[in-house]
């Protein structure tokens, strides 16, 4: 029988009277937020769009598999970018996803693979809905 474990989800940021929060992952990961214009690193925007790229990648593999195409996929880059509204409330009114294929497959096959990304990637998914935001205490 299948092995089948769940990989746990969630996030806890931490955040002291000065400097900005650290992040830690239900599995342990640990990432520092910066929001220095100069300074190397991500920001809560950032993550939001990096999200969507891995999801998106990772997404593409799969479709590239499921259509048949695993012998000419060869790998991507999927560069995210968002447009944030200019009036309030602060937020992104919409994203740009833009798939560099390598290997040799066709435009008609990368659309193919991205349409059924997106229909694969939980994060593109959640975004295209308005999911429930509960606060409450811990």
């Amino acid at each position: 029988m299948a092995d089948l474990r769940s990989r746990p989800i969630g996030a806890t940021a931490s955040l002291g009277r000065m400097g900005y929060p650290s992040i830690r992952s239900a599995t342990g990961g640990e990432l520092q937020i910066v929001t220095g214009p100069a300074q190397a690193g991500f920001n809560p925007l950032d993550l939001l769009l990096a999200s969507l790229a891995a999801c998106m990648s990772m997404s593409a593999r799969i479709a590239a598999r499921e259509l048949g195409f695993s012998d000419t996929f060869e790998g991507l880059e999927v560069d995210v970018s968002g447009e944030k509204s200019a009036d309030e409330p602060s937020r992104f009114v919409g994203f740009t996803v833009r798939m560099t294929f390598h290997g040799e497959i066709p435009s008609e096959q990368q659309w193919l693979i991205a349409r059924r990304a997106e229909e694969i990637c939980t994060v593109s998914n959640s975004l295209a809905v308005h999911p429930q935001l509960l606060l409450g205490p811990v």
